[in-house]
C-alpha cells in the first residue's frame, strides 16, 4: 500500500513550533498521526521561505533554524519553476483578495502539477480550492 501524501502549509509548520498558536495542540496530534501511519509530506520551496521568515521574526533564529533541520527534513520540497510562479501570479490577480497570498497560490498550482489533494494547514483558501484538509472542519 502507497504512503498517503499530504501537502504541509506554513499555517500547520507555524503551529507546530509555538506552542501558543491557537492551532498547536491540533497540529501536534496531527503530526503524531501522520507520522504513526506514514505519510508521505511535501510542501513548497516558498513555504519553506515564508515559514522560516515567520520563524524567525516571531519565535527567533535558534526556532527558525531548529524547524529546517528536524521538522522540514521529513518533507519533500517541491520546486517552483518559472511557468508556475507565472500561472500562480495570474491565479492570485484573478483572486484579488487582501489575505490570500501568492505563496498561497503558488501551493495550489504545486499541489494540483502533483496530484496532492490532500493538505495539513489551517488556510480555508485551501479547502475553497477543492482541497481536502485535515485540520479544517
Amino acid at each position: 500500500m502507497e504512503s498517503e501524501k499530504v501537502f504541509v502549509d506554513t499555517s500547520a509548520f507555524y503551529a507546530l513550533m509555538d506552542r501558543s498558536d491557537n492551532n498547536h495542540e491540533e497540529a501536534a496530534g496531527l503530526w503524531k498521526s501522520f507520522l504513526k501511519n506514514d505519510f508521505y509530506f511535501h510542501t513548497g520551496n516558498y513555504v519553506v521561505v515564508e515559514t522560516l521568515a515567520l520563524l524567525q521574526g516571531r519565535l527567533g533564529f535558534e526556532a527558525a533554524n531548529l524547524w529546517y533541520r528536524d521538522v522540514l527534513s521529513m518533507a519533500k520540497v517541491l520546486w517552483t519553476d518559472e511557468s508556475m510562479h507565472n500561472r500562480s501570479y495570474d491565479l492570485w490577480l484573478g483572486m484579488g483578495r487582501r489575505k490570500l497570498s501568492l505563496v498561497d497560490c503558488v501551493s495550489f498550482i504545486t499541489m494540483r502539477r502533483y496530484k496532492i489533494e490532500k493538505v495539513f494547514g489551517f488556510d480555508r483558501y485551501f479547502k475553497e480550492q477543492g482541497f481536502f484538509s485535515y485540520s479544517l472542519p
